[in-house]
C-alpha cells in the first residue's frame, strides 16, 4: 500500500484576484467520459480556473466510490453533467484560492467531497442539512470531480485536512467515511448496543465497522464469507455469511440475542435491505445508505408496527460531520483498507465494482 505525507513549500502570490502558487500547468491528465456508459478516456484536458469562492486543489489521490459507477452509467434519476470528470474523494494541496476565500491558503491540504457546494441560505442549509440543499453542487456528478490532477471546490464545503496526514489513506474518508459516520449518528445508538453492517467487507462497510467500534458499539458484519477475515480484523464481534447461512434472519437474531438495535445498509442488494427490517430488534432503527437503482425497501406493516421499528434514510454528512469523521482518522481510530492504483487504471476498477469484487477501497494516484 502506498503511503505519502505532503508538506507544501508554496508561498502565495496574488495574480488576477487569486492567491496562487507558481507552476500551475495549462493542461492535466484526467479520466473523462462524454456520454453515459461511453468510453472512459485517459487524456489531457485543461486545468480548471477557480471562481472567486473556490479553491484549486492539486489532487494527489482520489478514492473510487460505487457512486462513481452510477454517475458513469447514468442510472440514477438525477442526470449528470456531460462531459464529466468523476470522483469525489480527492485529497491534495491547495494551489490557488479565489479572492473571496478566507478559510484556505495556498499550501493547505484540502479534501474534495461529494457535496462540492450549497447555497447556504435555504432552510436546509440554515439548519445544517447542507447535503439536502435543492441547489447542491455535487463533485463528480454535476461538477467535475477528483479523477483529474487539478480540481475546483467551493471553499465553504471543502474539507480541511491537517498537515502531515496520509493523503492516500484519508481520501476514502471524504465520502465513504463521512457517509457511514453520519449513518451511525442517524441510528442514535448507545455504547454497548448491537449494530449490524450489511456489506461489512466493502468500501463503505469496512469503514462503518471501524467507526462503529470506535463509537463503542458491538458490531455484527454481514457479507460473503471470503470477506469475514477482514471484517473481523476491523472490529466485527460476530459475522454472518449471507451466501451460506441457512436462515440469515434467525442467525442474526440469535447472535445478537434479540436482533441488532440498529442496522446500517451499505450493500446494494434489494433483498438485504428488506431483510434488515425483519431481523432488527424491536424499537430498533434501519438506516438506508446504499442506493441500488429502483430499489424498494419492503417492511411488513403488522410487524413494523408491533415491533415499533423505524426506517431512516441517511445521506452524506454536513461540515461538522466531515470534520468529526476526519478526526477519527487522523487520531488513528479508523484506517482505510486501500489498494492504490494509477489513475489510468480506473476503467479496470470500474469493472471490478460491477463484478462485486472490491475488498476495501481502491484509491487512484493521479500522477500515474
Amino acid at each position: 500500500m502506498l503511503r505519502t505525507t505532503t508538506r507544501s513549500l508554496f508561498r502565495p502570490q496574488f495574480i488576477r484576484g487569486l492567491a496562487t502558487a507558481p507552476s500551475i500547468p495549462e493542461t492535466q491528465k484526467a479520466i473523462i467520459f462524454y456520454e453515459n456508459n461511453g468510453p472512459l478516456e485517459y487524456k489531457d484536458i485543461p486545468v480548471p480556473k477557480p471562481k472567486p469562492n473556490e479553491i484549486l486543489v492539486n489532487v494527489k489521490y482520489s478514492g473510487v466510490c460505487h457512486t462513481d459507477l452510477h454517475a458513469w452509467k447514468g442510472d440514477w434519476p438525477l442526470p449528470t453533467k456531460l462531459p464529466l470528470v468523476g470522483g469525489h474523494e480527492g485529497a491534495g494541496v491547495v494551489v490557488a484560492v479565489g479572492d473571496q476565500v478566507k478559510n484556505f491558503k495556498v499550501g493547505d491540504l484540502a479534501g474534495i467531497k461529494w457535496l462540492n457546494g450549497s447555497c447556504m441560505s435555504c432552510e436546509y442549509c440554515e439548519n445544517s442539512f447542507e447535503p439536502n440543499c435543492p441547489h447542491a453542487d455535487l463533485s463528480g456528478y454535476t461538477h467535475d470531480g477528483s479523477f483529474q490532477q487539478y480540481a475546483t471546490a467551493d471553499a465553504v464545503q471543502a474539507a480541511k485536512i491537517p498537515q502531515g496526514t496520509d493523503l492516500a489513506g484519508v481520501a476514502p474518508i471524504l465520502c465513504a467515511g463521512i457517509t457511514v459516520y453520519k449513518a451511525l449518528k442517524t441510528a442514535e445508538l448507545r455504547a454497548g448496543q448491537w449494530v449490524a453492517i450489511s456489506g461489512a467487507g466493502g468500501g463503505l462497510g469496512s469503514l462503518a465497522v471501524q467507526y462503529a467500534k470506535a463509537m463503542g458499539y458491538r458490531v455484527l458484519g454481514i457479507d460473503a464469507g471470503e470477506k469475514e477475515s477482514l471484517a473481523r480484523e476491523l472490529g466485527c464481534e460476530a459475522f454472518v455469511d449471507f451466501k451460506t447461512s441457512p436462515d440469515l434472519v434467525e442467525e442474526i437474531i440469535e447472535k445478537t440475542k434479540g436482533g441488532p438495535h440498529g442496522v446500517i445498509n451499505v450493500s446494494v442488494s434489494d433483498a438485504a435491505i428488506s431483510q434488515s427490517t425483519q431481523f432488527v430488534r424491536s424499537c430498533g432503527k434501519v438506516v438506508l445508505v446504499g442506493l441500488p437503482p429502483s430499489a424498494v425497501c419492503k417492511s411488513e406493516v403488522f410487524t413494523h408496527v408491533i415491533k415499533s421499528i423505524q426506517i431512516r434514510g441517511s445521506y452524506v454528512g454536513n461540515r461538522a460531520d466531515s470534520r468529526e469523521a476526519i478526526e477519527f482518522f487522523t487520531r488513528g481510530a479508523v484506517k482505510s483498507p486501500i489498494k492504490v492504483v494509477g489513475l489510468s487504471e480506473l476503467p479496470e476498477v470500474y469493472e471490478l465494482m460491477e463484478q462485486g469484487k472490491i475488498l476495501g477501497r481502491y484509491v487512484v494516484d493521479t500522477s500515474k
